[in-house]
């Protein structure tokens, strides 16, 4: 038991979350009043190590079933474009299992990649819309696509490097001089 404890203490350094050894009280501001919403939240929402590892795992492999599942369905785009944007959602939220939601929403919203997660999030909402409102088949897919892209632009950003790597590489593909 000992050594799993060990385990998931390392784990927990690995990933970025404070390894606590006593609760720590809950700080006031100046003025009296407590923490903002995602604070009470976190707060609220505790969760052991092996509960947070094992949250992280049920979304994700949830996740990456409803994708995976997506394709079956891939010629009929809107049963596609749910499954497929739910798989996404799962796996997004499967990594504030891990790290709090708190710093699953400051990290998205680091100036970094603040653009790269409206894109993705404003292309979940898009392409949600057109399967179930518009129930357009060609929309739906080319909101898809759009999710797609931004999917991988977005998972770029957590990537040091990555996102300029692929632009320069873009651009020397479709540089067009002879």
């Amino acid at each position: 038991m000992e050594k799993m404890n060990n385990a998931f203490e390392k784990m927990k350094m690995l990933v970025g979350m404070e390894v606590e050894d006593e609760p720590q009280q809950p700080a006031i501001e100046e003025d009296g009043n407590s923490f903002s919403f995602m604070d009470d939240f976190n707060r609220q929402c505790s969760l052991t190590t092996k509960q947070r590892f094992y949250g992280f795992a049920i979304c994700l492999v949830s996740g990456l079933t409803c994708t995976l599942l997506s394709i079956l369905v891939f010629f009929h785009p809107i049963k596609f474009g749910i499954t497929f944007t739910f798989g996404n959602l799962l796996a997004l939220g499967s990594t504030a299992f891990l790290i709090g939601p708190k710093r699953q929403v400051s990290m998205m919203l680091d100036p970094v990649r603040i653009y790269a997660t409206a894109i993705y999030l404003a292309s979940m909402i898009i392409a949600l819309f057109c399967a179930f409102y518009v129930r357009n088949k060609l929309l739906t897919l080319l909101a898809i696509m759009l999710e797609f892209g931004a999917l991988i632009w977005y998972s770029l950003s957590y990537i040091p490097f990555a996102r300029s790597m692929v632009s320069k590489i873009m651009v020397s593909c479709f540089d067009t001089e002879f």
